[in-house]
């Protein structure tokens, strides 16, 4: 008879990280629904309410895009901090225009 397995690495693996956009727009668009209930509740005109809903659903829909928009930006930075660099031609950095013609500056051209 042998004892417990000992665990894995796989089994040892943080789980995979959740997408926080997502549920901060089901929150929101859940608040979309609840606030006009709860204001007819309390007694808002259905004008208003339905005006309420509208509006938190036109801002809920534009801090989606943002936050769509930033997630995108932020795999780009990660996936350009991952990149290898390509050698001594890459140019980045404070030291990637050495050499060649500078034109502008305080030195006039004649």
């Amino acid at each position: 008879m042998s004892g417990p397995c000992p665990a894995t690495e796989a089994d040892r693996a943080t789980p995979p990280p959740r997408d926080t956009a997502t549920d901060v727009v089901r929150w929101a668009a859940f608040s979309c629904l609840l606030v006009p209930v709860v204001l007819l509740g309390y007694g808002a005109s259905l004008a208003g309410a339905a005006g309420t809903a509208l509006g938190l659903a036109a801002v809920t829909g534009a801090c989606r895009v943002l936050l769509r928009q930033s997630e995108r930006g932020a795999a780009r930075l990660a996936a350009e901090d991952r990149a290898p660099h390509r050698g001594r031609h890459h140019r980045t950095g404070t030291g990637s225009h050495r050499g060649g013609r500078h034109t502008g500056g305080d030195t006039p051209v004649g």
